[in-house]
């Protein structure tokens, strides 16, 4: 009997329970479909999607198997692959978005109307977000009390990796043939060097972490300039490694005494919030989640020149520049930079959130539709748990709070330095052309003054609460 696995991302052998599942069933046909939720994706994502799968391919065909590529929509390939290779049961890892669940409930009808056994599985969150609710039986849309219903749960041991017979593979395409990755142009040659692909290099990555950092995670992650925190929301993007296992080296590593381990857990779990949002609310990525914020005087033309100097990391105050370089040179963004330059763009700049969440969704190499969209709405104060509306970061203030001796900036900004770092030159080699940009481009003066765009904002915020 053959069983279709259909890889979306779990891009991994280990700990995989739709691949045990197929395993189980008979030989393993593994399947990627580039569908419209490939092809839809940001510039970096996509390239760092290709990159993954490319690296999945090599590894399944060291150990003898192929996978079957193709593209289209996958309501029609997936059933038409079956019907070709006389499947008698195809098994994949769930996914929580609304574009996801939608396809994946048409693909499952197709096939049991075929007679072939059609199973979702878990293995891309610790909690399915069905399973967690309140008392009165809703859905949680504060962090903390979700954080004290799940810590304590007990979390299934990871699963081996399966022993595995594999299928014939069909004709398929060619990965090259996609060109998952032109859109990123000369930016993968920079951001190509600061990836970490594939299952053997996720599982590397944590190891190093508990090994080395995890103990001072909770008193430096703050800190931009400190190697502490794990990068594995690069690797949990694309399913190279599971949350079970970080759950279990993080819950050893507390049991032994690291003091930032409990603090890491919970930074897991936020993501684990934000997919039971996503969930619940399906419109989380594109709608306000509070009421009363749809009138709020947010920009969105994005012909603003203030919103061209955001994105090309020339704002004029040098901690937001610094972040958006740092995301142009490594495809990712420290935590606390994230929050500043969001922070900057919705209040002092007054621009709307949706506009920083698309841009993001464009540049990240670790972008994930749920804690991208919960983490820009938290930041603009209309999110599930927001911050208070008047929390407004001071770049300035953050940096000398975060960055006393300027390591950061130094580190990304190469305008104005004598002895510029080659990491800042890095980001005008990874920029696009277009923006005519070099090292002796003068510095900008800012955009908005810090002072006149938080009281704008702030009587903005009045107004809408007037």
């Amino acid at each position: 009997m053959t069983a279709i696995w259909w890889i979306r991302r779990d891009f991994r052998l280990s700990d995989n329970p739709a691949l045990v599942a197929a395993a189980t069933a008979g030989e393993v046909l593994p399947v990627f479909v580039c569908d419209a939720t490939v092809e839809t994706l940001g510039a970096a994502p996509k390239w760092r999607m290709g990159l993954g799968l490319a690296h999945l391919i090599a590894t399944i065909e060291a150990k003898g198997g192929r996978v079957l590529l193709r593209k289209g929509d996958a309501r029609v390939i997936i059933p038409a692959i079956a019907r070709e290779v006389g499947a008698t049961s195809v098994h994949w890892g769930r996914l929580y978005d609304k574009d996801a669940i939608e396809r994946d409930t048409d693909v499952k009808s197709t096939l049991k109307t075929m007679g072939i056994i059609a199973q979702s599985h878990a293995g891309h969150l610790l909690f399915e977000p069905w399973t967690v609710a309140t008392k009165t039986g809703g859905y949680y849309k504060v962090y903390s009390p979700f954080w004290r219903t799940v810590k304590d749960t007990e979390i299934a041991a990871a699963l081996p990796e399966p022993d595995l017979t594999w299928a014939a593979c069909p004709d398929s395409d060619v990965l090259a043939d996609w060109a998952l990755g032109a859109q990123m142009q000369r930016g993968a040659a920079v951001v190509g060097p600061y990836c970490h692909v594939g299952e053997p290099a996720a599982l590397a990555r944590l190891e190093a972490f508990i090994a080395n950092s995890v103990d001072q995670y909770k008193a430096k992650r703050d800190f931009p300039s400190e190697p502490v925190c794990s990068g594995l929301s690069e690797n949990l993007t694309y399913g190279e490694i599971s949350p079970r296992t970080i759950w279990h080296s993080g819950t050893q590593a507390a049991q032994v005494g690291a003091a930032g381990a409990e603090h890491f857990l919970k930074e897991l779990t936020w993501r684990e919030f934000a997919y039971h949002l996503l969930y619940h609310e399906p419109d989380l990525a594109t709608r306000n989640h509070r009421d009363g914020w749809d009138d709020f005087a947010w920009r969105e033309d994005k012909t603003l020149p203030e919103i061209t100097a955001w994105k090309q990391g020339r704002t004029g105050i040098r901690f937001v520049d610094a972040a958006m370089r740092e995301l142009y040179v490594t495809g990712t963004m420290h935590n606390r930079a994230r929050m500043i330059v969001a922070s900057y763009l919705t209040k002092h700049l007054m621009v709307h959130w949706r506009v920083g969440r698309a841009w993001f969704e464009e540049c990240l190499i670790d972008w994930d539709p749920a804690s991208n969209a919960m983490g820009w709405q938290w930041v603009a104060g209309c999110g599930p748990d927001a911050s208070p509306y008047f929390r407004i970061f001071n770049p300035d203030g953050q940096a000398e709070k975060f960055d006393k001796d300027g390591t950061y900036l130094h580190a990304w900004i190469a305008e104005g330095e004598r002895d510029p770092s080659a990491t800042s030159l890095s980001y005008f080699d990874a920029i696009p052309k277009a923006w005519c940009l070099s090292p002796e481009t003068p510095y900008p003066a800012p955009v908005v003054g810090l002072k006149e765009g938080r009281e704008r904002a702030l009587e903005a915020y009045a107004q809408r609460n007037a």
